[in-house]
Order: structure tokens, then sequence, then C-alpha cells
């Protein structure tokens, strides 16, 4: 096998895996999960796609929308100048939801989880302004360490797939292993610190 056709067998490994465990998609599956936990019964998967719809779905459709705009080229939106109004949108919409959620009564257990997916997106905007941080490494370590609290420990053995996004991330030459690494460390810490806080 030639050099050639093994580094395009990883570039299309590599974009199978962001595409896969994108942001929208890893919030749904854990967010549905962390509202199932939270609840102890079905109706937590309601809440579950709200918190999914506020903070994945609504910010993939802005993107998409702005995309097919041509404001921006693609959803990963490389130049991180042009990322702060995505991240205004992502804070509105958790915001919004999480104000139905206190209005609906939902467990705390997903309105904490929204308040640390918040918190995580003022940090992410915050480091935006001067260096471009992983987003997607940072939503992926931050749904692995809310499942890890809201169900059991044995989640954390779900981090090989956000390494798996970190991978991803760095060989498309979207970011280096630092940004990818401070997206995940950034998800991680919120995350755990406003479950245990």
């Amino acid at each position: 096998m030639s050099t050639t056709t093994t580094a395009a067998g990883r570039t299309t490994l590599a974009r199978t895996v962001t595409d896969v465990l994108q942001p929208r998609n890893a919030l749904l599956a854990g967010m549905l999960g962390i509202g199932l936990a939270a609840a102890g019964d079905w109706t937590g998967l309601l809440w579950g796609f709200l918190g999914a719809l506020c903070a994945g779905l609504i910010p993939a459709g802005y993107i998409e929308w702005e995309r097919g705009r041509g404001t921006w080229g693609d959803r990963h939106v490389v130049d991180r100048t042009k990322r702060a109004p995505i991240f205004f949108v992502i804070l509105g919409s958790i915001g919004a939801g999480s104000v139905v959620m206190v209005l609906g009564n939902a467990p705390g257990g997903i309105l904490v989880a929204m308040l640390a997916l918040w918190v995580m997106t003022i940090g992410l905007l915050a480091v935006n302004t001067v260096w471009k941080i992983s987003v997607d490494s940072a939503v992926a370590s931050a749904v692995v360490a809310l499942l890890a609290v809201v169900h059991s420990p044995w989640w954390l053995a779900a981090y090989a797939l956000t390494v798996a996004v970190c991978w991803s991330r760095v060989v498309l030459g979207y970011h280096t292993v630092a940004q990818t690494v401070a997206g995940a460390a950034l998800g991680a810490a919120t995350t755990v610190a406003y479950a245990f806080g």
C-alpha cells in the first residue's frame, strides 16, 4: 500500500469520525441519556431532547443557514474570527431552553447539564477571542463527563470517542493537538465543576 493510499484512508476515516461525532450528534445522544437518568423514566427523554435541540440542533441549523447564505464554507467555521455569532446563538438557545425547563419543572440533573454547557460555551467564546479552540473536542468531552456523572463512572471509557474526535480534527487540519486537548479539558472541567458544585 502506498503512502498516498494510506494518507487518503486516514483522511477518509477522520472525516467519518468528525461527521458522525460532531457536536449536534454527540449532544443528541448524550442529552437523551442525561435526561433519562435525571428523570428516572421515559419523560426524561423529552427533557433530554429539548436539551439537545437547544444545545446542538438549533445551533447546527443556524450554522447550516449561514452556510447556505455563503457566510461560511462549511460547518467547521475554521476562521475563529467568524465564530462569535455561533456562540451567541448557542448561549441564547441554551438559555431559552433552560427557562422552558424551569417553567416545566424539569429534573434538576438536566438543568445542571444545561448550565454546564452554557458555562462551557462562555469559556469557548472567551478563549476563541484570542486562540482557536476545538468546540468539537469540548462537546465530546463534556458529554462523556456528564454521562459519567449522571449514569456511571464506566462512561469514562467513552473518552476513547473524545480522543477519536481530537485525532480527527488534527488529521483534517482544523486544529492542532493543543487546541483539541484544550477543548477537551474545558469540556471536562466545566462539566465536573457544575455537576459537583
